[in-house]
C-alpha cells in the first residue's frame, strides 16, 4: 500500500517547507505541484505566451521535461528553483494556473507519479482533484498577514528587495483567483484535517501532521519508517 499524503492551502501556508519535512521523515517523494505551475508562469513569461492563449501553453508544456532532484525543480536541464519563487512569476503564477487546459495537463502528469511512488504533494486542489483518494490530507490556513510576512522575509533573505505591502496585496488577489476560478477552485476536501500554522513554527506543524500520519498507519498496519 502506497503512502499519499495530500496537503493544500493558500499561499504562504507553509505548504512546500513542511511538506520536505515530512517527505524525509518517512522517506517517500515529495512533489510540489505549486512550483510546476510556477515554472509554467515562468516559461510563458520567457516566451511571451498569455494566459489567454491555451494552444500556447498546451505546445510548450509538451515542450518541457520536469522533474525533481531533491528540493530543485529541473526543467529541461535548468535549475529553476530560484527563478519561479521572484515576485514577477509570483503575480502571474495564479493565471495561468487558471487556465483549464495547463491544469489538467499538469494534474496528469501530477496522478502519474502517485502510482508508481509513495509521495506527498502540496497545492491548491490536491486533496479535492489530483488525489482524492490519498491515504490522509490536510488543509493549512494562517492568516493572510502572517503568510506575507513569511514570504517577505524569504525573499529578504534571498537578497530580493520587496515591499511588505506588496506582497500582502499579492496574497490577497491570490487567494481570490484560487478560491474564485472555475476548475478546481482552492477549498477544503471534506476529509482534510485542518491545522492553523499562525501561531505555530514549522517543525511545531509538521510534528503535528507526523503524529496524524504515524496514528493512521499503525490502524491500517503500515510500518512507520
Amino acid at each position: 500500500m502506497k503512502l499519499t499524503i495530500a496537503v493544500d492551502g493558500p499561499a504562504g501556508a507553509g505548504k512546500s517547507t513542511i511538506a520536505k519535512l515530512i517527505a524525509e521523515r518517512f522517506n517517500i517523494m515529495y512533489i510540489n505541484t505549486g512550483a510546476m505551475y510556477r515554472a509554467v508562469a515562468l516559461f510563458a513569461m520567457r516566451r511571451n505566451i498569455g494566459s489567454e492563449d491555451a494552444d500556447g501553453l498546451i505546445g510548450m508544456i509538451n515542450s518541457l521535461e520536469m522533474h525533481f532532484d531533491k528540493n530543485k525543480l529541473i526543467v529541461n536541464g535548468e535549475d529553476v528553483s530560484e527563478l519561479i519563487i521572484q515576485p514577477e512569476v509570483s503575480k502571474k503564477v495564479s493565471e495561468y494556473a487558471a487556465v483549464k487546459e495547463v491544469r489538467q495537463h499538469l494534474l496528469k502528469l501530477q496522478q502519474d507519479m502517485s502510482k508508481k511512488y509513495s509521495v506527498i504533494m502540496d497545492g491548491r486542489d490536491i486533496g479535492t482533484a489530483v488525489l482524492e483518494d490519498a491515504f490522509i490530507k490536510f488543509y493549512l490556513i494562517a492568516s493572510a498577514e502572517e503568510r506575507a510576512l513569511r514570504r517577505y522575509r524569504e525573499l529578504m533573505e534571498k537578497g530580493i528587495d520587496v515591499e511588505f505591502e506588496s506582497i500582502l496585496e499579492d496574497i490577497n488577489k491570490r487567494d481570490y483567483t484560487d478560491s474564485h476560478r472555475e476548475l478546481n477552485p482552492l477549498r477544503k476536501a471534506a476529509d482534510a484535517i485542518e491545522i492553523d500554522s499562525s501561531k505555530l513554527s514549522i517543525e511545531e506543524v509538521a510534528e503535528v501532521m507526523s503524529e496524524h500520519i504515524e496514528n493512521k498507519m499503525k490502524k491500517y498496519g503500515m510500518t512507520v519508517n
